[in-house]
């Protein structure tokens, strides 16, 4: 594949400073002096931080903006396929991922205005944002936290409209703790003097205290799901209620029980962040959700046309043990609309806690072909994955590639399921050889 304009800057910028994260917001506030501090430029923002659920808030957020007529900016990390997902600008009718030209030149300034001072890429990639969202103009910006939060580099937004704090659980352990209690203390570091706090669903009563405690004091007013506001199923249609009353809406187009609570969080978030959303808004946004390689379902594609009709298959990026037991959720609901058995793609990188990931899928998937990540350098190697597949009690079988695992899963019985997770990056790796990138 040709090297296009962004992806010689950036792999320029990988050679040159340091990769992963150095958690501290000296230097990017620095470099956001030189470019005349951008992120104090930029309309309301939407601010969201947590372990799991970050991404799918962020596409519920937009969807409803959106569906309210306003234009809305968006940055999210990491992406699946182009850098240019990364970066989402607003326009009336919708926004769409900034071109290619637009993006390279915004990363030239960036790295000019750095002057080789030390940075890491991802500081970098984050003032990029900033300077984009400045130069153009919308209504909101929706701004997701890379790690953590209180040093991460999008936190040097000082005032922003509602801060949205996602559900916590063990992950990034070598970086922000190994407690969910301090992990809490670090995402809720993007709690602001005064400003509006929503807390989605936690599993922890740490973790809420911990961020109750963060707010309070800081002056800012909080709600937290389960207790100020609520959303569940029923007979198909998604109730969501909050101190305004009930209201009826659609389910979320977004697969998954747990979309429903990430759905609440965000409508609560964008009605304390003072956005006006009407009942129809809300109600055309939950079915207009778009956030690719969650749950997803792959109708198409190269690899696609490896299987059988009968052949369902789903991808989805969830990489931690809390991801996993959504994922196994999910499963039991497959088995009992009897879509057959679950056979398993799985590819992981070395800084998440496969056992777990894969523990909670024991007697829930047949088999897991186990393949490389490709577009990380922390990927693990098939055959190490496959021991710990077998030690967490799963069938595995080691392949050379995406492409040699489906050609053997096409060889089995018909009826059955496909899920290729694991992470992320292999999520981005099955749409590159699937030839079906997100839009």
């Amino acid at each position: 594949m040709t090297e296009n304009r962004v992806d010689t800057l950036i792999n320029s910028l990988l050679k040159r400073y340091p990769k992963g994260f150095d958690l501290s917001l000296d230097r990017i506030s620095r470099l956001l002096e030189n470019l005349g501090n951008p992120h104090l430029k930029l309309p309301p923002i939407i601010h969201i931080a947590g372990t799991n659920g970050k991404g799918s808030a962020a596409a519920v957020c937009r969807a409803l903006l959106e569906s309210a007529g306003y234009s809305v900016h968006v940055h999210t990390s990491p992406h699946l396929v182009h850098w240019n997902e990364r970066y989402r600008l607003g326009e009336q009718g919708g926004g769409k991922f900034v071109d290619d030209d637009t993006l390279a030149d915004a990363i030239e300034r960036v790295t000019k205005a750095n002057h080789d001072e030390p940075i890491t890429v991802f500081e970098l990639l984050t003032a990029v944002a900033f300077l984009l969202f400045s130069e153009h103009p919308a209504d909101a910006v929706i701004l997701e936290v890379g790690l953590g939060g209180r040093f991460d580099a999008t936190n040097v937004i000082q005032k922003p409209a509602v801060s949205l704090i996602m559900p916590i659980s063990l992950d990034h352990v070598a970086l922000l703790g190994n407690t969910v209690e301090k992990i809490a203390f670090e995402k809720g570091g993007i709690i602001k003097e005064g400003v509006p706090l929503v807390i989605g669903k936690q599993e922890s009563d740490g973790a809420v205290d911990v961020l109750t405690n963060i707010a309070q004091k800081r002056h800012a007013p909080f709600v937290i799901y389960g207790q100020d506001f609520q959303a569940y199923n029923d007979h198909g249609h998604m109730v969501f209620q909050n101190e305004e009353g009930l209201k009826e809406l659609p389910l979320p187009s977004l697969r998954g029980d747990h979309q429903i609570s990430n759905a609440a969080s965000a409508i609560e978030a964008l009605i304390h962040a003072g956005f006006k959303l009407t009942d129809q808004d809300i109600a055309k946004a939950m079915q207009n959700i778009v956030w690719p390689a969650r749950m997803q379902r792959i109708k198409a594609g190269k690899l696609i046309d490896f299987l059988p009709k009968t052949m369902t298959v789903f991808l989805d990026g969830g990489h931690n043990p809390a991801g996993a037991k959504v994922i196994a959720q999910e499963i039991r609901h497959w088995k009992e609309k009897r879509m057959g058995p679950v056979t398993m793609v799985a590819g992981m990188i070395n800084t998440k806690d496969s056992f777990h990931y894969f523990k909670e899928l024991e007697g829930l998937v047949d088999k897991v072909y186990t393949v490389p990540v490709l577009s990380s350098d922390s990927g693990v190697a098939p055959q190490e994955l496959a021991k710990v597949v077998r030690s967490a009690g799963l069938e595995t079988q080691t392949t050379t590639s995406i492409e040699d695992a489906f050609q053997k899963i096409s060889g089995l019985t018909p009826q059955r399921t496909i899920l290729v997770a694991g992470s992320l990056y292999m999520a981005g790796d099955f749409l590159k050889k699937n030839g079906t990138p997100p839009e």
